[in-house]
């Protein structure tokens, strides 16, 4: 199991097994997230918003831990669960819910 407050186990054995693949991935992100005008905390919204409308519980999960180190607050990223709503249906929604809540829990 995976601890949910952190960084995944699996990809920290994956990174330590493949190192150079690990550095390349985490340098392409870097410079996508710097290709544009957007700031951090607008491209860490963005990064949660496309992460709920992939359904990736994983994906939620690490745009969530990026966004509270970028200075985004729960609540902030709890709307963008909210506004899924009217996108991506009512139970996909609350399921992005609760896997923020995975993360801000009590925050």
């Amino acid at each position: 199991m995976t601890e949910k407050k952190g960084i995944p186990k699996t990809y920290l054995r994956f990174k330590e097994k493949y190192p150079d693949v690990a550095r390349y991935y985490e340098g392409l992100g870097d410079a996508l997230n710097r290709a544009g005008p957007l700031d951090e905390k607008t491209v860490r919204l963005v990064k949660l918003a496309l992460a709920i409308g992939a359904k990736s519980e994983g994906g939620v999960h690490s745009a969530v831990r990026k966004g509270l180190a970028a200075g985004l607050t729960p609540d902030e990223m709890r709307q963008v669960a909210l506004l899924a709503i009217t996108t991506i249906g009512f139970s996909s929604a609350m399921a992005a819910y609760v896997w923020i809540e995975d993360i801000v829990g009590s925050e």
